[in-house]
């Protein structure tokens, strides 16, 4: 009689045990699950690597498989089309669609600022003397209608240039990026590090607005541009409260492991095809970024009212949409989260 309670006190134990990993199975809605990325390898969306590369998405019980496309607005086609659940992305994007009459929810930050560059090609604009001078000119961009997109046609409309007055096109977001700007194909550039920096360091860009710059891209948008996040249509938020605060849980602990990192863990964490063939110039890229970065996953509570100033500047067709600010961000999972990472 003794040796049987015994066992039954073991078993109660090991269950126990058990039950905290079982639990928290079982309140996943959604375990396995794929996150869209316009350029994964760009430092904008380092945070989302970290996680992955370093195992935060499988510590919170997460199956998460990355699909990578040439912009973000390929990877939210994805996320609409249904072949993807999340996206990784600007988060102008959860407005845009929401004057598309689909709402989007972002519900944890990667980037306080836009960390794109727009340069010029000292090549084929060897006597640029200010942005009229791109008016007719072709403009690289990672994707059209990316965020990157969004950007160049924002600092152009300072300028009084249309966006049916330059030519955009689509170069992605590694090497054939820096390609077309070595080979003349364009004109300037809109993008991101690391191929900014190396642009930069082989003479062939000249920068005219850099918002890698907090400081700049306040100056630039007139207020705090939340950038890179995870968001995702909002029934899917609504109906997977569980999955969404367990990877608001993952890129809150990424963001402060990244703040908290040196250049050599960062080169250490990344895969060797993000470096460009070069290391040097990753580590130059990603001081360059890094105050760009979220310290701590959360949105800027103007943020969203900042983007919508910026969204409407360069598209008429959305000057006098309201938009339902509240609806397109939340910080309720960060909050939780940064609960959970208090330090990195």
């Amino acid at each position: 009689m003794q040796r049987r309670t015994l066992l039954i006190a073991a078993s109660a134990a090991t269950a126990g045990l058990a039950a905290p990993a079982l639990v928290r199975a079982q309140a996943l809605e959604k375990p396995k699950l794929t996150i869209a990325v316009g350029g994964k390898n760009l430092l904008y969306y380092l945070p989302l690597t970290i996680a992955e590369s370093l195992g935060f998405f499988k510590a919170e019980g997460l199956d998460v498989t990355v699909a990578d496309f040439a912009g973000g607005s390929q990877a939210l086609r994805a996320v609409v089309g249904g072949s993807a659940d999340v996206v990784s992305g600007a988060f102008e994007h959860t407005l845009n669609m929401q004057a598309k009459g689909q709402s989007m929810r972002a519900f944890v930050l990667q980037g306080r600022a836009p960390q794109i560059v727009l340069g010029i090609n000292p090549k084929t604009l060897p006597g640029y003397k200010g942005l009229a001078d791109l008016k007719g000119r072709k403009i690289g961009v990672t994707a059209p209608g990316s965020s990157t997109n969004v950007m160049a046609n924002f600092v152009l409309a300072k300028a009084g240039i249309k966006p049916n007055e330059v030519s955009i096109v689509g170069v992605g977001a590694g090497n054939g990026a820096v390609a077309a700007m070595r080979a003349g194909q364009i004109d300037a550039i809109s993008n991101l590090d690391p191929v900014i920096t190396l642009l930069q360091r082989s003479g062939d860009l000249k920068v005219i607005s850099d918002t890698r710059i907090v400081a700049e891209a306040d100056k630039v948008f007139g207020g705090p541009m939340p950038a890179g996040c995870l968001y995702a249509p909002l029934p899917f938020v609504e109906k997977h409260p569980a999955t969404a605060q367990a990877l608001a849980n993952a890129i809150v602990r990424a963001d402060k492991w990244i703040q908290a990192a040196g250049p050599g863990e960062i080169i250490k964490a990344v895969p060797e095809s993000y470096l460009l063939g070069d290391r040097a110039v990753y580590i130059d890229a990603f001081l360059a970024a890094k105050g760009a970065l979220s310290p701590d996953g959360s949105f800027p509570e103007a943020g969203a009212a900042t983007a919508v100033r910026a969204l409407q500047s360069i598209d008429d067709t959305i000057k006098d949409f309201r938009f339902d600010l509240a609806a397109a961000w939340t910080n309720d999972f960060v909050r939780k989260a940064n609960a959970k990472y208090p330090k990195a």
